[in-house]
């Protein structure tokens, strides 16, 4: 009797198959939205920040030093107004010293160390947009979904998360329209403690990043 049961086993299973076979799909949809706007960002010294040659004897050997800050011109026109957000790329990737959305690398020197890092600071208090008489960050986490209160404070340029503006105090509506932006933005460096940092060549400061404009 056993080898009967066998064969009739066997029998339900294939019976089985092609319903299983048929729930194997799933859909794929594309959407998306081409817009005839166009925002074109620029930053004073093109882009370029030098500090020059860095003498080991101003820099910490057991702890972190913060070099002088820098400043540096954006300006951003768009040919009507239009809702945006900045972002940055770190062209550099995995190489800062802080693992954090807000702090890029400075590269690694020639045994594979990681140099430091730097971030760019937005401040509303020094940004200049159409005719508004005062400007106000939001912030989004969620890639545009939700926005955060919007206020005065300044705050780095992140890698995941949108920063954009508005004329309204305490708005989560997010970013509203605009043609032109001029801002003076910081951006501030640290290199890491030199007792973790091969010297015996020139280390050379190598940070590479790209600041996206993401539109709404």
């Amino acid at each position: 009797m056993k080898p009967v049961l066998t064969a009739l086993a066997a029998v339900v299973l294939i019976a089985q198959a092609p319903c299983t076979l048929a729930a194997s799909a799933v859909d794929l949809t594309v959407t998306g939205r081409i817009t005839p706007l166009a925002c074109t960002p620029s930053l004073s010294n093109n882009g370029l920040v030098d500090y020059g040659k860095i003498s080991r004897q101003y820099l910490s050997v057991d702890k972190r030093t913060q070099l002088r800050d820098q400043t540096l011109d954006l300006n951003l026109q768009c040919d009507a107004p239009a809702r945006f957000a900045l972002l940055m790329r770190d062209n550099r990737d995995g190489s800062a010293i802080v693992n954090s959305e807000i702090y890029y690398g400075l590269n690694r020197d020639s045994s594979g160390n990681k140099i430091g890092l730097y971030s760019l600071n937005f401040d509303p208090a020094n940004t200049v947009v159409d005719g508004w008489p005062q400007v106000y960050r939001t912030d989004s986490t969620t890639g545009g979904v939700a926005w955060s209160s919007s206020n005065s404070r300044s705050i780095p340029i992140g890698a995941r998360s949108y920063l954009g503006f508005t004329d309204v105090a305490g708005s989560s509506a997010g970013p509203i329209g605009i043609r032109s932006l001029t801002s003076r933005v910081t951006v501030e460096t640290v290199i890491a403690p030199t007792s973790e940092l091969d010297l015996s060549a020139d280390v050379q400061l190598d940070g590479a990043a790209t600041l996206d404009v993401v539109y709404l």
